[in-house]
């Protein structure tokens, strides 16, 4: 397939990303419903609309003590902040924003040394794929 031809979305998915949650607002709260690798780390994640790939993440935490931090941002937690506010906005205009995850299935080694793929691919896959909040002081 070849891949200039294909979108964002469909990009990720031909990497192995998978939808595992979608964000939702209850009584004003955010809340991220996650149906699968909810406890797997050294994970990276993407916010999906509308066939858009808004944001791209990693997180050596698990993936649901990381979006609990959009859920409940602390004071000083910028990016979780702004991420709150966007998510947020979305959803109030009736838009639908899932969650894309692609787990470190811990098979890629380099000298001997685990490689944190998420790590090693979210620089990359921000800078040729250019999600809309990366770019826009959303922090990683």
């Amino acid at each position: 397939m070849d891949l200039a031809k294909m979108s964002p979305v469909q990009r990720l998915d031909h990497m192995g990303f998978r939808r595992v949650g979608q964000w939702h607002t209850d009584s004003d709260k955010l809340k991220c419903v996650i149906q699968e690798h909810g406890s797997a780390s050294n994970i990276l994640y993407a916010f999906v609309c509308d066939d858009a790939v808004l944001y791209i993440g990693e997180s050596v935490q698990t993936l649901k003590k990381r979006l609990y931090g959009y859920e409940r941002p602390g004071p000083t937690q910028y990016t979780n902040i702004k991420g709150n506010t966007y998510l947020k906005q979305l959803l109030s205009e009736g838009k639908f924003i899932h969650v894309h995850a692609l787990p470190d299935n811990g098979l890629l080694f380099y000298g001997g040394f685990h490689v944190n793929l998420a790590a090693g691919l979210e620089d990359a896959l921000i800078s040729q794929l250019k999600p809309t909040w990366n770019g826009a002081g959303l922090a990683t």
